[in-house]
């Protein structure tokens, strides 16, 4: 780790080599930590899911936040969800699921993964402070329909820490759109979740095999490490 006065820090146990990260180009992103897919009683459970798998994140997740805060690293959240009328969810997607179980439906915390209600809002552990990004997007990726993009080129940023829910399907997806955009993408292991442990084991491999075939992962322990270094000395914890 380098000099707390400096910009740049390494992660040498990052998979599958050292990932380095320098302050003023590196974002914090935030997937989908929403009521609806992790609280008990919401529309993840309803579907048998075992919410627990997904509430683990939390703890860790909040962590990290905090450190990428007093970092100075931005933090953009997203959110999985629709607009009222459903006019931007695809039939194909919409027709998805159990009756009565489906996007728009009525849920135990509104209508299911429509923008504006109790359910599709992230959850109070990790509410986003004022001023921070949060994207609405429609899709599993985050730059799918989306003004992330051009949130990351006017920050200049090029790295992205990625976490949030699920590990094989929104943030897989959005790492793989990164890595097409030419963002190098580490994924912190402890920070991101699914309802299905083996998806989870098998999720994460895919990212960093074949020596970086989506990016790397580490878990948030080092990644920590890495972002001590940012923190200037009277925000230290």
């Amino acid at each position: 780790m380098t000099s707390a006065h400096t910009p740049v820090a390494s992660i040498p146990s990052a998979s599958p080599s050292e990932f380095t990260l320098d302050a003023s180009t590196t974002a914090l992103l935030v997937i989908d930590m929403q009521r609806d897919f992790l609280l008990p009683g919401g529309f993840g459970e309803s579907l048998g899911n075992d919410v627990g798998q997904l509430r683990t994140v939390i703890e860790p997740l909040a962590g990290l936040i905090a450190v990428a805060r007093d970092a100075g690293i931005p933090v953009i959240h997203t959110r999985e969800g629709h607009l009222p009328d459903l006019s931007d969810c695809p039939p194909a997607k919409l027709r998805r699921g159990a009756p009565s179980r489906r996007i728009g439906d009525r849920g135990a915390f509104g209508r299911i993964l429509v923008r504006g209600e109790y359910g599709h809002d992230i959850v109070d552990e990790l509410a986003p402070l004022e001023g921070e990004t949060v994207i609405d997007k429609p899709g599993k990726g985050a730059f799918y329909a989306t003004e992330l993009s051009e949130v990351l080129t006017s920050a200049g940023i090029t790295t992205l820490l990625v976490t949030g829910v699920t590990t094989e399907v929104c943030v897989h997806t959005t790492v793989r759109e990164a890595n097409d955009r030419g963002y190098e993408c580490l994924v912190v292991t402890d920070c991101v979740g699914s309802y299905f442990p083996e998806f989870q084991r098998v999720g994460l491999e895919m990212i960093s095999a074949q020596g970086g075939i989506f990016g790397w992962t580490a878990p948030s322990e080092d990644v920590l490490a890495a972002l001590i270094a940012f923190v200037p000395t009277s925000a230290s914890r």
